[in-house]
């Protein structure tokens, strides 16, 4: 259905744009730093899947009417950005002080460092990610406007090549985006010897989740 020239193609378009980090990457480093890496890794898989989902409302037919309609395009935008600023209000909130756990307990990812109060399940990190990837400007543009310049309209199934070619943007994202929960996390274990410093971690990452929703508020329309 589609050829290696296609992928490769693409593939080394969405390179240039992802490698600049946007509110994926922001979003990602800012739960590493306030909850942990292994909830960072799980919003990591939720924004891929919700980018993903993006993808698929374009290969049913959505995708001129996300492309031309600006109320359609300026909803989804918003929303996303108050949806963020709320996360990062309630993340840097809930990063109260630490305590100690039992003998021998881990927090979050490593030994050695306090147990935090604030919890978040591997799901609800997905389903966090999920919103964000359904709502970010990047995703939105990848797939209403750099995925179908590379469909060859000879080949047939427009939709089928869609959602094939739109795994790559997808995979990429998925190898960047843990890159940076990695990165964050590991950071954030070194950096948390003390109740007092992790408490100022995870409110620095709810300050990250919130700029990530003020930045793309004050960025124009990037269609």
């Amino acid at each position: 259905m589609i050829t290696l020239q296609q992928a490769g193609a693409l593939a080394l378009a969405c390179a240039l744009l992802i490698a600049v980090p946007g509110p994926s990457v922001m979003f990602v480093i800012g739960r590493a730093l306030s909850v942990g890496r292994s909830a960072a890794l799980s919003s990591v898989a939720g924004n891929m899947i919700g980018c993903y989902l993006v993808g698929l409302a374009v290969a049913l037919g959505l995708g001129p009417l996300l492309e031309r309609s600006e109320l359609l395009f300026q909803v989804i935008k918003w929303a996303g950005i108050i949806y963020l600023v709320w996360l990062g209000i309630r993340t840097f909130r809930s990063a109260g002080p630490a305590v100690e756990g039992p003998p021998g307990a881990r927090s979050g990812d490593h030994g050695g460092t306090p147990v935090q109060t604030s919890k978040v399940t591997s799901w609800a990190a997905a389903r966090t990610g999920v919103i964000v990837g359904l709502t970010n400007p990047k995703a939105l543009i990848i797939f209403t406007a750099l995925v179908p310049q590379f469909i060859n309209p000879d080949a047939g199934g427009t939709a089928q090549q869609i959602l094939l070619l739109g795994l790559v943007p997808i995979l990429i994202g998925l190898v960047t985006d843990t890159a940076w929960a990695l990165a964050a996390g590991r950071a954030r274990s070194w950096l948390g010897s003390s109740p007092r410093k992790m408490t100022i971690i995870g409110r620095t990452g709810g300050l990250a989740i919130i700029g990530v929703g003020a930045s793309t508020a004050i960025a124009g329309d990037p269609r």
